[in-house]
């Protein structure tokens, strides 16, 4: 009796709010399963079919919609200008991700600053089409995770740099392994795929990846065509990047030997890719000009792609070669990772900036702007060599921030300048602690980078799959295991989390960094409730919305129990 009531409010929910994300994340990660385990078999029949199921079911339409309202661009419109910001909008849109009829609108051109001083230029569809492709993205990510590369690393789940750069030690950090690297870069890659090669290989909906691809842009009030290419800025875009590179790292096995085999111990041909960059290991500088070299070329020249003649080079690892921020060099036979010159000179260069930009601000509100930097770049070097780096860099924003207080206050001493900004460290470890108080009396300290301690990298295994239930409980540990470190020093957060065994009690998913977290109190703080753990709840963002919804309070009542 009580499972019939359940699926009864299961199937006739009546607003946002009154959905049950347990059962929908169950439904559709049931269909995921499938279609991995059909990739797996090459049943593509069966792919397609379990793909048509799940972009029709309500459960996916709803995640969908889920996934797109919560992201960091929900905010962003496309060229209809609408953001659905509103439970009602959400609910809403459900119902209009239907295939009959649908036409996507043109891409909104916006462009960003990179690093070298040029822009990249994204395309920012309306939130209708970003829904229906992170809809097809339900069905499309198992079988691009089933089929990917062994060490693709780019824009994959619970893939990151760090794995990248654990592989390429793994590569050349021996002295048997091998001395020449390939640095590949690909020229455009976003902008130059073929879409003949996409809508022959990959296997969704040609209509409606046609319609995609074929959007156009406007930008600066003009409707340009797209010949070529998938927007960067859409949902699906990563992936199907991913898939058009997919397949080069078992040209090179077949070719060159796989794993353990005697040609691959004489060659020691290795790949290592993140997202559209590249490395390729060879025992020689003439076997990576001569064979591995051409290879690659004519493997591009099939999707529309091409090698940056300028850009793509050959080097010893004594010489060393910088990837993905980092500078990979043998000193004396020794393999060490560093951060890059030029990815330090650019961080540093955004710290001056932002000070010199900031001469009338507060002590606080400085802090306030420098320490998600300065934490954000030490976290992402904090796997490799860095902490003589970390300490210079602390010595140079020191420096800066010297002279940022000494403007202030030219006709004063510098022993009344230190005073007033300046404080020893509690731990008595560091001699210096730029510091200031805000309006509220909260007291800010400025992040010194060599507090960040140094921890290697447990690297994630090459073949695991997402989608395949055998892995199911390695990536549980591992999920748990980063959320765990990211909350390090949150006492009451991790004991909570504990308490409910790592997931959120209402849609029973996982935290992670990317989902992000709420406390709920069970009894509120205006009836008494206070903040002791025992009267605190660990929830999704969209999860503690639909608690304080007044459509919710059922849901309150059966998942939150006191």
């Amino acid at each position: 009796m009580s499972t019939s009531t359940v699926v009864s409010a299961v199937s006739r929910p009546i607003g946002w709010h009154t959905l049950h994300w347990r059962y929908h994340h169950r439904r559709v990660r049931k269909l995921q399963v499938r279609i991995a385990k059909a990739t797996l078999d090459r049943q593509w029949r069966r792919v397609k079919s379990l793909q048509r199921m799940l972009v029709r079911s309500f459960s996916a339409k709803a995640l969908a919609v889920k996934r797109i309202t919560e992201n960091p661009g929900r905010r962003t419109p496309g060229v209809d200008k609408q953001t659905w910001s509103t439970p009602e909008s959400k609910w809403k849109a459900i119902s209009q991700l239907k295939r009959t009829g649908y036409k996507p609108l043109p891409l909104r051109r916006i462009y960003i600053p990179k690093a070298n001083g040029k822009s990249r230029p994204l395309g920012i569809p309306a939130m209708r089409d970003r829904a229906m492709q992170a809809l097809w993205l339900l069905a499309l990510e198992p079988v691009a995770e089933t089929t990917a590369d062994r060490n693709s690393y780019g824009f994959r789940p619970l893939r990151n740099t760090a794995d990248a750069t654990g592989q390429i030690f793994i590569c050349l950090g021996n002295r048997s392994t091998a001395e020449w690297v390939l640095e590949g870069d690909i020229k455009g890659c976003f902008d130059n795929i073929s879409h003949d090669w996409l809508l022959e290989n990959i296997p969704m909906d040609r209509q409606i990846l046609r319609k995609w691809l074929k959007a156009g842009f406007m930008d600066k009030g003009t409707l340009y065509a797209t010949d070529n290419g998938t927007p960067q800025g859409s949902p699906v875009s990563p992936v199907l990047a991913n898939m058009c590179l997919d397949g080069l790292e078992q040209k090179l096995a077949e070719q060159f030997g796989r794993k353990n085999t005697a040609p691959a111990r004489r060659h020691k041909v290795n790949y290592v890719r993140f997202a559209d960059d590249f490395i390729c290991t060879g025992s020689s500088r003439a076997l990576l000009v001569k064979e591995v070299k051409p290879l690659i070329i004519q493997f591009m020249a099939e999707r529309g792609l091409t090698l940056s003649e300028e850009k793509t080079l050959i080097t010893h690892i004594d010489k060393g070669f910088d990837f993905l921020g980092r500078n990979i060099r043998k000193y004396n036979g020794k393999l060490l990772i560093k951060p890059s010159k030029k990815n330090l000179k650019n961080h540093l260069s955004k710290i001056r900036s932002i000070i010199e930009k900031n001469q009338m601000v507060t002590a606080a509100q400085l802090i306030i702007l420098l320490n998600p930097i300065i934490r954000g770049w030490a976290n992402y070097h904090r796997h490799i060599v860095a902490k003589e780096t970390f300490s210079y860099v602390d010595h140079q924003i020191w420096r800066k921030i010297w002279q940022w207080c000494r403007r202030r206050h030219s006709n004063k001493g510098a022993g009344w300048v230190y005073r007033k900004y300046f404080r020893s460290s509690r731990t008595g470890t560091y001699r210096w602690l730029f510091h200031g108080e805000d309006r509220n009396g909260k007291i800010w300290d400025l992040m010194l980078s060599s507090t960040v301690p140094i921890r290697r990298h447990i690297k994630i295994r090459t073949e695991a799959n997402l989608y395949d239930i055998r892995w199911e409980t390695y990536f549980e540990h591992r999920q748990d295991n980063i959320w765990a470190e990211s909350q390090k020093g949150k006492r009451k957060i991790t004991a909570i989390w504990h308490r409910q065994n790592h997931t959120c009690p209402l849609c029973g998913q996982r935290f992670t960094k990317e989902t992000g977290w709420h406390i709920h109190h069970k009894v509120k703080k205006t009836l008494g409730g206070g903040d002791e753990p025992d009267n605190l709840v660990l929830l999704h963002p969209n999860c503690h919305r639909q608690i304080h919804s007044n459509e919710a309070g059922s849901l309150d009542r059966e998942f939150i129990k006191a």
